[in-house]
């Protein structure tokens, strides 16, 4: 009978397998043992992958996590710290302990079951687990149990599995792309560069073939499947493409400000105080993307009321009369 080869763990597995692994010990752990243990590269290297490749991988996935806001510790050699020959990484879990004094009620503590249920149904997986195991067969100190994690990610859009396979092999991607206030998507052919998560949505930069410059496309606006094509591009393009898109997307919200007036104590003052800035007459809010703020601010209801631009303005009321034509009697959005 013939050896199955083995299966490909998809980005975002790894990444949170990776997660566990590093949280899961004290005394981190070295390169060498993170790409021979943690399910995802320990795939790749069966596959033949070579070690460099295997590195950068794992060097990506860094940047990634610490994109996210997941800080991971590199940690030199015990006599000689600024000695990274060996180094060892970690993710201290002390910044992610609740203080000893909190305590939940029993309904909070109902709300943190079922949002932990909507992650696993159990504590730990399968490839989580045998990723504890080898990496103790290897001599690593591992604090278990370990409660809470899952290696499966469910991401809503689509695109974001096929773009990151495209990008770490450095393929180019065509997909049907439906651009902000047009009726007809278009085809887009780019090479993807970085995926960067910017106001709770995920974008891919790339660098658009036909248009022959640099674009980023909110993976929201994908409207086909995303077809990974033979075209291979030279891997190099990809350094620093996550920096140049989030600079790109924090210059075009600079340019873009919303002035709106927030209800005190509401859900839209909680929500959009983490980015707004106070005005004479309310707050100003930076933004990417005209339809999707509006979207946003109309599930506000009487919460919010937009000042200016008057684009914006108008979105909000339209998507707002849609909603009151929905709940007329016989009523429908035109």
């Amino acid at each position: 009978m013939p050896t199955e080869s083995p299966s490909r763990t998809a980005p975002e597995e790894r990444l949170v397998n990776l997660v566990v692994a590093l949280m899961a010990t004290e005394s981190g752990l070295t390169k060498e043992t993170i790409l021979a243990s943690v399910a995802g590269y320990r795939e790749q290297a069966s596959a033949g992958a070579s070690k460099d490749a295997l590195e950068k991988m794992f060097e990506r996935d860094k940047q990634t996590l610490r994109g996210l806001g997941i800080q991971v510790e590199t940690i030199g050699d015990y006599a000689d710290p600024d000695d990274l020959r060996e180094a060892r990484y970690r993710i201290p879990t002390a910044e992610y302990e609740l203080p000893a004094d909190i305590e939940f009620s029993p309904a909070e503590i109902a709300v943190l079951n079922l949002a932990g249920g909507v992650w696993s149904e159990s504590s730990m997986s399968a490839d989580a687990r045998s990723g504890l195991r080898k990496i103790r067969a290897l001599g690593g100190d591992v604090d278990a149990p370990i409660i809470g994690y899952s290696p499966r990610i469910n991401l809503r859009e689509a695109a974001f599995v096929p773009l990151q396979s495209a990008i770490e092999q450095g393929r180019v991607v065509i997909f049907s792309y439906l651009k902000a206030g047009e009726d007809a998507a278009q085809r887009r052919r780019i090479r993807p560069l970085a995926l960067v998560e910017y106001e709770a949505r995920w974008h891919v930069y790339g660098f658009d073939l036909d248009q022959g410059e640099p674009r980023t496309f909110l993976l929201a606006r994908i409207t086909s499947d995303v077809d990974v094509t033979k075209t291979a591009f030279d891997l190099t393009e990809r350094d620093g493409a996550g920096e140049r898109a989030l600079a790109g997307l924090d210059a075009l919200a600079a340019r873009q400000r919303a002035l709106v007036e927030i209800a005190p104590g509401s859900e839209a003052a909680l929500r959009l105080s983490r980015r707004a800035l106070p005005a004479g007459q309310g707050f100003h809010v930076p933004y990417v993307d005209v339809h999707i703020l509006a979207d946003e601010l109309a599930s506000y209801g009487p919460e919010v009321r937009v000042v200016e631009p008057e684009t914006l303005r108008a979105e909000v009321v339209a998507r707002l009369e849609r909603v009151l034509a929905l709940h007329q009697p016989g009523g429908s959005a035109a």
